[in-house]
């Protein structure tokens, strides 16, 4: 893989675009109005549906409803203009402890022919959790979830209820990749090809190791890994520009990651990165080293990324091109210019909306949609305001 050049983002970042216009946000739950700032113009930020639980992935339908996750375990249908289905009947049990819970959902490219989806969820094992990856026909007129099957589960230590990753993207082959934490407590498993932690790996829909992975037939490591030495990746994108994948993974204190990914690279966790350990200890043995890759950008201090688009539409405009993340610990959405494989500047947009943004999804009118993560989460939807 070619090496790109390496952007530092650090509190003191400031947008190199001049931000000259209002952002007007509706929330209707709350009545209020705040102006934003935007190279975009005037947006509006409209409250579609609120009462979710810790929502945590949005899946567009081809008639334009939704379906979305709740943490706890709920999984729910909701129309354009916000109304929400009770809760969807066949989902598996789910561990909601920590961070775990029912996580990512997709629909499968051919969801129109086959109502086929996919979702990854925190599955509890026993002495503590692992991430397992489902397929089921959604039978929308029943409220509920048929032929469910589990796929895919998760080998090596168990998680104490961190750091599962579970984001899926599904690519033109049919073929799905999927991230898989570290499960915090057991960092060093992120370079041992022996166990499936801190690793995205790529099953056909039916769960199986493609011929083409890079470790297939090695006894010594997991057929399904594509690649390895991942903390906690919470973004999982095909640049539809380049037909590259990319993912964005938490560092610990500093070092959050955007990178690149490619079959059978070693993405250095936690031998090298950018970041330090919770106590201020040293984690890394230094930034670089040979044979491990570098992210295309990495934040310090961190922001803790979450979800993860290529903007496509046309709404906006200025914004074609350019990859939006949702951010946690600093509440807010982040655009990111790129050329080519190079990320070029950043933006920060909804600071003051003071809330943690878990998914970020472009939907087929072109607009914005995030959620909330919080236990009144809501749906967001980002379009340019009316003149």
């Amino acid at each position: 893989m070619t090496k790109t050049p390496v952007v530092l983002v650090t509190a003191s970042l400031t947008v190199a675009t001049a931000l000259t216009a209002t952002f007007l946000i509706v929330t209707s739950t709350r009545g209020e109005n705040t102006s934003f700032a935007s190279s975009a113009g005037q947006l509006e930020v409209q409250t579609i549906a609120g009462g979710l639980t810790n929502p945590w992935a949005l899946a567009f339908l081809p008639d334009g409803r939704m379906l979305v996750t709740e943490r706890p375990g709920r999984m729910r249908l909701v129309t354009a203009e916000g109304q929400l289905s009770p809760p969807l009947k066949g989902v598996p049990e789910v561990w909601a402890s920590g961070q775990g819970g029912l996580l990512d959902v997709v629909t499968d490219r051919a969801f129109a022919q086959n109502r086929t989806i996919f979702f990854c969820y925190a599955e509890r094992a026993s002495g503590g959790g692992r991430t397992a990856v489902a397929r089921a026909r959604l039978n929308d007129g029943s409220g509920r979830l048929d032929e469910v099957k589990v796929i895919f589960r998760q080998e090596g230590p168990l998680s104490a209820g961190n750091h599962y990753g579970c984001r899926i993207a599904q690519a033109n082959d049919g073929n799905l990749f999927v991230t898989l934490g570290d499960h915090f407590t057991w960092r060093d498993e992120a370079q041992n090809l022996g166990n499936h932690l801190g690793k995205i790996i790529r099953i056909a829909p039916d769960g199986s190791a493609p011929s083409d992975n890079p470790y297939l037939g090695r006894t010594d490591a997991k057929p399904e890994i594509w690649s390895y030495g991942h903390r906690n990746e919470q973004g999982l994108a095909i640049n539809p520009a380049s037909g590259e994948l990319w993912e964005i993974e938490h560092g610990p204190r500093g070092g959050d990651e955007v990178n690149i990914i490619g079959k059978g690279r070693n993405y250095g966790w936690p031998v090298i990165g950018y970041g330090i350990d919770y106590s201020g200890a040293k984690i890394q043995d230094g930034a670089a080293r040979d044979g491990m890759e570098q992210p295309v950008k990495y934040w310090v201090p961190s922001i803790a990324p979450s979800g993860m688009t290529f903007y496509t539409g046309k709404l906006f405009k200025k914004w074609t091109g350019s990859l939006f993340t949702g951010a946690l610990k600093d509440k807010m959405l982040v655009r990111l210019s790129l050329n080519g494989n190079s990320v070029t500047s950043e933006e920060r947009l909804l600071q003051n909306l003071n809330e943690r943004i878990r998914d970020v999804r472009q939907g087929p009118d072109g607009a914005l949609w995030l959620l909330t993560d919080s236990s009144a989460g809501r749906i967001l939807r980002v379009s340019p305001a009316a003149k």
